[in-house]
């Protein structure tokens, strides 16, 4: 059994950080996305993560933000309410931090929900990991907000990871361009109009 305040890790499946190890703290519904499914998500990205300006929800251990950065995204904000999980992420930036002298990425601790409607982006973001815990079924008030504030602009790429078996009803002006299913995980990958 695994104590509550114990890390976990995960690995970096491509780009910059190919391999390198992360640990990512222990808390309940920290769920990181798998390699196989990441492995899929940034092919599906593969012509527009380099120089993407993305934004991590949900971010937990960080997956698929360490994920984008080491593949090349320009900018990544990294929001997540826990506390440990944030000192984590901040930890492995700070050391990636030499070796990305031209990325940005942010840790904002708090909560996801507020964030988006009392938030203002600069500007608009390209990438959107949208991967909540399952049990909190914050899918559907996240995309709606997220459609407020100007946090998307047209053709702006949104990931969903969710129970195959809970599908959430996400705004029609979303094309779904992409979907698979690995086990009871249903992955998804929209595009704004």
């Amino acid at each position: 059994m695994t104590k509550a305040n114990s890390t976990q890790q995960l690995r970096i499946i491509g780009g910059q950080w190919r391999g390198r190890k992360f640990t990512f703290a222990n808390a309940e519904g920290l769920r990181p996305t798998g390699d196989r499914i990441r492995e899929t998500l940034f092919n599906w990205l593969s012509g527009d993560i380099h120089g993407a300006r993305c934004l991590d929800l949900f971010s937990g251990s960080g997956a698929l933000a360490l994920e984008a950065l080491s593949r090349g995204a320009s900018q990544v904000d990294l929001w997540e309410h826990n506390r440990a999980a944030c000192a984590l992420l901040n930890t492995h930036l700070q050391a990636m931090a030499e070796q990305m002298p031209e990325q940005q990425a942010n840790v904002v601790q708090g909560d996801t929900l507020n964030n988006l409607q009392t938030g203002k982006p600069e500007h608009a973001y390209d990438v959107v990991f949208m991967d909540p815990p399952f049990a909190a079924n914050l899918w559907e008030t996240s995309a709606a907000l997220l459609e407020q504030n100007g946090w998307l602009h047209p053709e702006s790429l949104i990931y969903v990871e969710s129970p195959k078996d809970n599908l959430p009803k996400l705004p029609n002006n979303w094309r779904n361009w992409r979907c698979k299913n690995s086990g009871q995980v249903c992955y998804q990958l929209f595009i704004a109009r």
